[in-house]
């Protein structure tokens, strides 16, 4: 305020400075006067804008004495509330501790309780899976039709397994386990051999073997899982075997084959080759030792034939000799020998008789003779039977060979890629000597079986041909 009154002043001052000195002469009481009032309205203005400013000063310390006051208030609550929420955030971060604490504790204990659950679930998943797979592969439900797609839900982890599907596993096992020990004779329709659905008795031995019976046929049956069907096996068992079933099925007999495999060794049975179906599948030279076999097979039986034929009690008939001999009738020695002229020991005793007045060298020399002349007839085709029995072994090497050579030629072709384009040539090696050793084996034992009897009937004509040689010296020096 003060400012601008000098500044008034101090214009006032240069006008009149500036004005022409007559006027200033002239004009100075009125100026003068005009000046004071003009300096009274000035300093009265003056006084009146230092009251007015002073009032506005007094009014804005009192404001901000006030704002002082009330922001000094404020920042007194702030800091009481600060100190307020620093000890609540105080106990809140303890209280977040403890939380935190049991959040974690209670993490762990969600984790384990889930793995629990998982590892429940999980069983139960496998136990469904164990039980369809065990409902499906059972002989009975083709017959009971058993539904399990309850099972095939949760074994698929289509659903989470509740308390009722538990139940109902539960219930599904102990029917499995009470029809597992069940042996029942129903009705069912079975696909026959031939490929024909017909009504027949199914035998049912819990859930290993099934039988049939459909007119008067009985076999074995097969299941298919698929189908949810039973069909006949291909091939009937044994005549004993199916005795066994109908006495079974009639009630006459408390014993029953069973196969615990589940129908897998009656499957194998089924595909496997008997004998007869194999030997087609050695080739060609198969055919020379099967004729190998229908000879040597001929030659054996008429040598058992000979041999039988010719069997005789020679100790009865040198006892007879020994007694005539005794009263020196050689002549109806050589009549009780011609009696059994057909018996090579009576023949070659007989030819020692009617030397028997000749010295003990031609007497032993005619024996010798008559032994070396029944020789030939029982040897006879017995060195054929042994090289027989040496052929049939070399065919079937021979046969080995060309099958392997079979078998190479065919991966020269197609390589090893598919086994079943080696089958042939390895079926046909093995086939042939297979078939090559077992004509060659008992051949073998046919022979040498045979020489023995031979040996053996030679020794015994050399024994009686040298106790008729000492009987008849012995007697004619005592005569």
């Amino acid at each position: 305020m003060n400012a601008n009154k000098g500044k008034r002043l101090l214009f006032t001052a240069l006008v009149f400075a500036l004005l022409p000195v007559s006027l200033w002469a002239q004009d100075m009481r009125e100026r003068h006067i005009k000046a004071q009032q003009t300096r009274e309205e000035l300093v009265q203005k003056a006084t009146a804008e230092k009251a007015a400013a002073e009032r506005a000063a007094a009014e804005s310390r009192a404001r901000i004495l006030a704002d002082r006051t009330a922001l000094e208030k404020a920042i007194a609550d702030l800091k009481a509330a600060n100190q307020a929420l620093e000890k609540e955030i105080e106990g809140l971060s303890g209280e977040k501790e403890r939380l935190s604490l049991k959040e974690t504790e209670l993490s762990e204990k969600l984790a384990q309780t889930n793995s629990m659950i998982d590892e429940l679930v999980g069983a139960i998943r496998v136990n469904a899976k164990d039980l369809d797979a065990l409902i499906s592969q059972n002989l009975q439900t083709a017959v009971l039709g058993r539904p399990r797609s309850f099972l095939e839900a949760i074994a698929q982890e289509e659903r989470f397994p509740s308390m009722d599907d538990v139940r109902a596993m539960a219930a599904a096992w102990l029917e499995q386990i009470k029809i597992s020990g069940e042996v029942a004779l129903r009705k069912a329709n079975v696909t026959d051999r031939r490929g024909r659905e017909t009504e027949a008795d199914i035998l049912l031995i819990g859930p290993f073997t099934a039988a049939y019976r459909a007119g008067g046929e009985i076999g074995f049956c097969g299941y298919s899982p698929a189908g949810n069907r039973l069909y006949a096996l291909s091939r009937l068992p044994s005549g004993r075997l199916q005795r066994q079933l109908a006495r079974y099925m009639d009630g006459q007999s408390d014993a029953v084959p069973l196969d615990i495999s589940r129908g897998g060794a009656l499957r194998q049975l089924t595909h496997e080759l008997r004998l007869w179906e194999q030997i087609p599948k050695g080739g060609p030279l198969v055919w020379p030792i099967l004729l190998i076999l229908g000879v040597g097979l001929v030659i054996i039986a008429e040598r058992v034939l000979f041999l039988v034929r010719q069997r005789f009690d020679a100790d009865s008939l040198m006892n007879t000799i020994e007694s005539l001999g005794a009263a020196s009738n050689w002549h109806a020695c050589q009549q009780a020998c011609a009696s059994h002229a057909r018996m090579p020991v009576a023949r070659v005793l007989k030819a020692g008789l009617l030397c028997c007045d000749m010295q003990r060298e031609e007497m032993e020399n005619a024996l010798q003779e008559a032994i070396l002349k029944e020789i030939p007839p029982m040897e006879r085709f017995l060195s054929t039977l042994g090289m027989l029995a040496a052929i049939a072994p070399l065919l079937g090497l021979l046969g080995t060979v060309t099958g392997m050579i079979h078998t190479f030629h065919v991966i020269t072709l197609h390589g090893t890629g598919d086994p079943r384009l080696m089958s042939g040539g390895i079926s046909e090696a093995l086939v042939t000597t297979m078939l090559g050793l077992a004509v060659a084996i008992p051949l073998m034992l046919a022979q040498t079986l045979l020489n023995r009897s031979v040996d053996r009937r030679i020794g015994e004509m050399e024994e009686k041909a040298v106790a008729l040689v000492n009987l008849v010296h012995k007697y004619r020096s005592s005569s």
